[in-house]
């Protein structure tokens, strides 16, 4: 066995307001919201309740989403994918120049 401790993170209290939002702002689980910043759902939960207390939202949200707000979060989710892609192309591109200038520098 190994006498390792588990590393234990710190988080600012913006980046917890900030995370909590992503799942009280939109319609994204608390799950999906913890896969995608690498947390605890525990974690990110107790973050959720307590900003939702803060903002003095603290029930679960009830009722459906009007027509507006479909089509704010339609319009949030292709912004997000879009984001995504330009990420992804980016890195690629970041790696593809980096290979080559390193490869212009005389590894070659």
């Amino acid at each position: 066995m190994s006498n390792m401790k588990k590393q234990r993170w710190s988080f600012t209290e913006e980046y917890r307001k900030e995370a909590a939002g992503l799942v009280i702002g939109t319609a994204r689980s608390i799950s999906a919201v913890t896969k995608e910043l690498n947390i605890g759902e525990q974690t990110l939960g107790t973050w959720v309740k307590k900003e939702r207390s803060c903002r003095g939202l603290d029930g679960e949200p009830t009722g459906a989403l009007d027509e507006s707000e479909r089509e704010e979060l339609k319009r949030l989710d292709k912004e997000v994918f879009e984001l995504r892609e330009d990420h992804r192309f980016l890195g690629k591109a970041a790696y593809f120049f980096a290979s080559k200038q390193y490869r212009s520098n005389g590894s070659n």
